[in-house]
């Protein structure tokens, strides 16, 4: 049987790869899970109330592209956190959380050529994996740009070459960024969103860690488009509920754009699309339109970014990161230290290259280990005393 050679090249995925890594071996002291993002925080108490509410709804088919209360739900929240205006209906679609948004995107708007040639889809490294197989089930090419402290843990889509530019299709950019918590500024979207113009590609920017910060709130990228006129179908931004408020297994996020864009993405969920239960899309509506409980969850993680700083302050080359939940820590090998860490104090961590591609022979994840903190802030803070002992001591 003949198999598709287009994901043949995939390296295993981290979490499989890491438990390869080190379930061989036994913890060294009582585990701390600091590998995944997954929020731990609580949500709002109301949440099940409205699902019990709804329970009956069960019954019924969900409309794909989002009920028009969630999705006005959503052009509020859009206009209250980035002065941006959106027609619900026709601008915006719910998706089955930001990654099958980010995949199913591609696979509605990327073209089969660009000028002429195999189009390129542009990438961080390191960066969300959902963007590599992306562009490979389209049959563009990935070309992987390092965000390294040089660059300010974001890519520099400019200093590319013009003909990398010219067959650039889609752009994927993460801000806040996963894994190093950087923030693209007003200034860095602005050339980003006047490349894109210049060379006529589309920028798919990935949000989800917009509301996880420590002081100013991050610039969204559709609203430095909208305020250098640019094409309304240039910018698509991504947004979910998962690190917001605390709801990973809700699987409710949104895309917004142009809606030429938002019609082909909403045309291919209507084939292909798993839509989010009724029950689960009343909740997102309340959701979407609280910002309380996402204040409170906001200042629980100031204070785990201070006990970061507090502990490894005085590590050379520690970055305090700007917002998001991770650290991106220095270290001589990341897959070795994640090792000793798991087999000397019981802490489990993610090696930076398993988020990274080595492009020319380097990795730029590879001397870094992503160490999420969402566990509760004692575990947390016992977790980062013990990791600063095994690796730099």
């Amino acid at each position: 049987m003949d198999f598709p050679e287009r994901f043949s090249d995939l390296p295993e995925y981290a979490f499989p790869r890491l438990r390869g890594l080190l379930d061989s071996h036994d913890a060294g002291g009582d585990v701390v899970h600091m590998t995944i993002g997954e929020p731990q925080h609580d949500f709002p108490d109301w949440v099940l109330e409205i699902i019990a509410k709804h329970t009956h709804e069960f019954r019924k088919y969900p409309p794909n592209a989002g009920t028009p209360e969630l999705l006005s739900s959503i052009a509020g929240w859009i206009k209250r956190r980035f002065g941006v205006v959106m027609e619900a209906t026709s601008e915006i679609s719910v998706v089955n959380g930001t990654r099958e948004g980010l995949y199913n995107a591609a696979m509605a708007l990327c073209p089969e050529k660009k000028n002429g040639m195999q189009p390129i889809v542009l990438t961080p490294n390191p960066f969300y994996q959902v963007y590599a197989v992306a562009a490979l089930s389209v049959g563009a090419e990935p070309v992987y740009v390092a965000a390294t402290a040089e660059t300010g843990f974001m890519p520099d889509y400019a200093g590319l070459p013009e003909d990398v530019l010219n067959r650039t299709a889609i752009a994927y950019i993460c801000s806040p960024s996963n894994p190093q918590g950087a923030v693209a500024s007003r200034d860095y979207w602005q050339e980003l969103i006047g490349l894109a113009e210049k060379y006529d590609f589309q920028i798919f920017a990935d949000e989800c860690y917009s509301e996880i910060y420590r002081n100013d709130a991050p610039v969204g990228a559709l609203e430095v488009a909208r305020d250098m006129g640019a094409d309304p179908e240039r910018v698509m931004i991504f947004h979910s509920l998962s690190k917001r408020s605390n709801l990973p297994g809700l699987r409710s996020g949104f895309v917004a754009g142009g809606p030429k864009s938002i019609a082909r993405i909403k045309q291919l969920r209507d084939f292909s699309g798993a839509p989010l239960p009724l029950p689960l899309q009343r909740v997102a509506e309340k959701v979407w339109a609280d910002e309380a409980h996402v204040k409170k969850n906001r200042a629980l993680y100031r204070e785990k970014f201070d006990i970061a700083d507090e502990v490894f302050g005085d590590v050379a080359g520690y970055i305090s990161p700007e917002a998001g939940f991770f650290l991106w820590l220095p270290v001589e090998d990341g897959e070795a230290a994640a090792l000793r860490a798991w087999r000397e104090t019981g802490v489990r961590v993610l090696p930076g290259a398993y988020l990274s591609r080595d492009v020319d022979g380097n990795n730029p994840g590879h001397g870094y280990i992503r160490v999420a903190m969402v566990a509760p802030k004692i575990e947390m803070r016992h977790g980062l005393t013990r990791l600063k002992r095994c690796l730099y001591s």
